[in-house]
């Protein structure tokens, strides 16, 4: 049998997919390796500078993007009024605050449990009421390794991600029976914005980053293939399930 250069089971062309906070990092670098395989892309963030500049690196045609926040019902509305159905979802927008236990505030919990959990449960409810999810779609978490591990001053963002994967593990469950999947993606420390935003200062990530088994953080890039994966015909009996891609850090 002769080797054929256009097998590839991993190819998105004829999918449909969505990608929320795809204005940078991770949610980026994801619209862009979705288009490259062949996917129409919905891209969806709050700024729409950024969003305009992901949209310039997509490849192909029929892309659009959506200005929303997700952290409102109406920005959750206006997403789901504008996509067409879905082959799949990337509920990726996230934020964070650090800080330690004692200091935590209500308005803390609402900032981030609003982005990072909330938002993507009801957008998956909205898109189900209105059948905006095409039966055999594929759902992906970005959840974190923050949700399997502690680390000092980060207990509401892993507690919000460990919300988001137990979620995905119902949304596993319940949707089956429309052959529709669900699984979480939970990187370790990652080279976005997120982590350069000043709450950490320089010299001590670079002396984080050395408690690394392979001595540096994660592309954005990296954890875009595996989205690919999940989102492809290659994972179709995949569902249900956490992949851990963290540069080794969770090793026992």
């Amino acid at each position: 049998m002769d080797f054929d250069p256009r097998y590839n089971p991993f190819s998105l062309v004829g999918k449909t997919v969505l990608i929320t906070g795809a204005s940078s990092g991770i949610g980026r670098e994801t619209a862009i390796e979705c288009s490259k395989l062949g996917a129409r892309c919905f891209i969806t963030a709050r700024n729409e500078e950024r969003l305009q500049e992901t949209m310039s690196q997509l490849v192909g045609d029929g892309h659009e993007y959506i200005v929303a926040d997700l952290s409102t019902q109406e920005g959750i509305d206006e997403v789901c009024a504008q996509v067409s159905a879905l082959d799949g979802v990337v509920n990726n927008a996230g934020v964070n605050r650090r800080k330690p236990m004692a200091f935590i505030k209500g308005d803390d919990l609402d900032y981030i449990f609003h982005t990072n959990t909330y938002a993507p449960i009801l957008v998956i409810k909205s898109l189900l009421k209105k059948k905006k999810i095409a039966n055999g779609a594929s759902l992906v978490f970005t959840s974190s390794v923050a949700s399997m591990s502690s680390d000092f001053g980060n207990a509401m963002y892993g507690a919000s991600k460990s919300a988001l994967t137990s979620y995905m593990h119902y949304c596993a469950r319940e949707l089956a029976d429309k052959g529709i999947r669900a699984n979480t993606v939970h990187p370790g420390m990652v080279e976005t914005n997120l982590i350069h935003s000043g709450a950490v200062a320089q010299e001590d990530l670079e002396k984080d980053m050395l408690r690394y088994p392979l001595k540096r953080y994660g592309r954005p890039q990296e954890i875009a293939h595996m989205m690919i994966y999940l989102l492809s015909d290659a994972s179709s009996w995949v569902t249900g399930q956490s992949f851990v891609i963290d540069g080794g850090i969770t090793l026992k």
